[in-house]
């Protein structure tokens, strides 16, 4: 499977996937500036990524727990997601995801 990453600058990068896959490891996999600074324990908020609106309804909902913490992620949009907490699957192939600036 594929994922697309849209860096601050633009610059497009298409990253390999496997199904059972965090999209935070994918992205740290290819030098995407996700830092992930709690491991995914939802204590931070430094893998935000702003899903495409067109691949938004394809991911499972947001808990509340990660709700609470894109309330302080910079920049969030409605299509905010944090990458630790989204588990790759097949439906998910060609996810669009931009790294806000």
């Amino acid at each position: 499977m594929i994922v697309r990453f849209i860096a601050r600058d633009g610059t497009d990068t298409r990253a390999s996937a496997t199904a059972g896959d965090r999209l935070l490891d994918v992205a740290q996999a290819h030098h995407q500036p996700l830092e992930g600074t709690c491991e995914g324990q939802l204590s931070c908020a430094t893998c935000h990524v702003i899903v495409d609106p067109a691949d938004f309804a394809r991911l499972p909902p947001a808990s509340e727990d990660e709700e609470d913490m894109l309330d302080l992620a910079h920049n969030a949009t409605r299509t905010s997601r944090l990458a630790c907490q989204i588990r790759l699957t097949d439906a998910l192939d060609n996810l669009t995801v931009r790294i806000p600036g």
